[in-house]
């Protein structure tokens, strides 16, 4: 069976259901794009992985990770092996002493913990034709830094309304990140984020 890498090419509103996200994974090797619905809450523990925020308490998938690493647990390869009526199902690869044990896992989780552990997804050919589309993004629905070593192709930003923080000054935005991560206002924090890494010179 032949495996796919898939990168996390971002995250925006769901056009289909109503507060929910699309995440979408991009084909490493091709332009084929998979869209998987995901709920706010899988949503917002990507997404602050993907913005680097730092959250004052470990947030579940933190918490998984912080035992894994206790125990000498690490997680080798997230693969999503089955499409079916339209869900997706995905395992965990993990590894321990040799030893190499597959978890079945919610793929929104799955990902979410593939990001924390810096290991490669993967899917099948199968799977990649049968769900795969070709998806543009216009420059008005891209955010955020690209890098050429980074797993993440671009960051699409979700379209919620949010305040213009372009009137606030560089020391008061750090405050209302800061405000923003302690009360776990992630989706706000990465609007802030934003604003301040458009004002960092290239």
């Amino acid at each position: 069976m032949k495996k796919v890498k898939l990168n996390i090419l971002g995250l925006s509103y769901s056009q289909t259901q109503t507060g929910a996200y699309a995440l979408v994974l991009s084909e490493a090797d091709g332009n084929r794009r998979i869209p998987i619905i995901i709920g706010a809450v899988e949503a917002q523990a990507i997404a602050i992985q993907l913005e680097g925020l730092k959250p004052p308490r470990p947030l579940t998938h933190d918490l998984f990770l912080n035992v894994a690493l206790a125990f000498d647990i690490e997680i080798a390869e997230v693969f999503i092996h089955k499409l079916e009526e339209g869900i997706f199902y995905a395992e965990i690869v993990c590894e321990q002493n040799s030893n190499r044990i597959r978890v079945d896992s919610r793929t929104s989780d799955a990902i979410a913990l593939a990001l924390r552990f810096e290991c490669p997804i993967y899917t099948t050919e199968e799977i990649i034709e049968k769900a795969g589309i070709i998806m543009e993004f216009d420059d008005a629905g891209e955010s955020g830094d690209e890098s050429e070593d980074s797993d993440t192709d671009k960051v699409v930003k979700t379209k919620s309304g949010h305040v213009d923080y372009s009137e606030y000054t560089d020391d008061e935005l750090n405050e209302l990140l800061d405000a923003a991560i302690t009360g776990e206002d992630y989706e706000r924090a990465s609007e802030i984020r934003d604003e301040i890494n458009k004002r960092k010179p290239e």
